[in-house]
């Protein structure tokens, strides 16, 4: 059985090779919905049947752990997903999220003092799920959400040149509270992780996923032997979307370094 990565678009590829890099032996299947994103702007329920439809799919495929990748998903699917859609059609097999062990990745050193912020989409900031989860695992520690609504958009498009006016109209608040860390809350983000470090400044932690996710994977499969056993180990990965566009495959190419073989898939 397989590892499947879902996300709302190619957002995930960053999360998938920085698991590929740390996880390489196991068989993985990506699912990109580049027909309906960005997520960010869609309503809760939406967010929901589009992600339950990527689930059952990654699920046809063979697959016996998921990691929804995508923010918003996780933010407005995932625990509705484990709670009421799994233990009735796979009990067997699990849906993991990102937003919980970012949390708790970033908020891991004592040393940390100050202020959070949060970089993510507008859905994901409505939800102020990093605002409740973190209030369970520091309240101490205050957090500022920001949504980014124009980013996206301009990476899906390769068009990162255009970021840094967006980004400074973002992160303009910054003067004004001590910042210790931003995280960025979305999984396309991570590509403008330089970009927004050049304008935060040295003093200011940039917390990627792609730093934090491959490690906590690998955790949760040491501990969970029953699930890390039924794992095929054949290097195998496949590559899906809902909507083929020749920018995707460009930022994919980016990535990876090399072409990658998209299936077109309706579901």
């Amino acid at each position: 059985m397989k590892i499947g990565i879902f996300d709302s678009g190619l957002g995930g590829l960053v999360i998938a090779k920085a698991i590929f890099k740390k996880l390489p032996r196991y068989d993985y299947v990506y699912l990109g919905d580049t027909q309906y994103l960005p997520y960010g702007n869609r309503s809760a329920a939406e967010v929901y049947r589009l992600t339950r439809a990527a689930v059952e799919f990654l699920f046809a495929q063979d697959c016996q752990l998921i990691i929804i990748a995508c923010n918003t998903a996780s933010a407005l699917a995932l625990r509705k997903i484990q709670r009421e859609y799994l233990p009735k059609h796979y009990p067997g097999r699990r849906v993991l999220g990102v937003v919980i062990p970012t949390l708790e990745a970033v908020t891991s050193d004592k040393a940390n003092s100050g202020e959070l912020l949060v970089l993510a989409t507008a859905a994901t900031v409505k939800s102020h799920i990093y605002r409740k989860e973190l209030q369970k695992l520091k309240p101490q520690v205050r957090i500022i959400e920001r949504a980014a609504p124009k980013l996206v958009p301009l990476i899906e498009n390769n068009q990162l040149s255009k970021a840094e006016q967006p980004l400074r109209m973002y992160l303009d608040l910054l003067p004004e509270h001590k910042i210790y860390a931003i995280i960025l809350g979305c999984t396309h983000y991570p590509l403008l992780k330089d970009k927004i470090s050049q304008i935060a400044g040295k003093h200011v932690k940039i917390v990627s996923q792609t730093d934090i996710i491959p490690f906590k994977l690998a955790d949760y499969l040491s501990r969970h032997k029953g699930i890390r056993l039924k794992l095929s180990r054949g290097r195998q990965r496949q590559f899906f979307v809902t909507k083929s566009s020749h920018h995707f495959s460009a930022v994919a190419k980016r990535l990876f370094g090399e072409k990658i073989k998209f299936n077109v898939v309706k579901y």
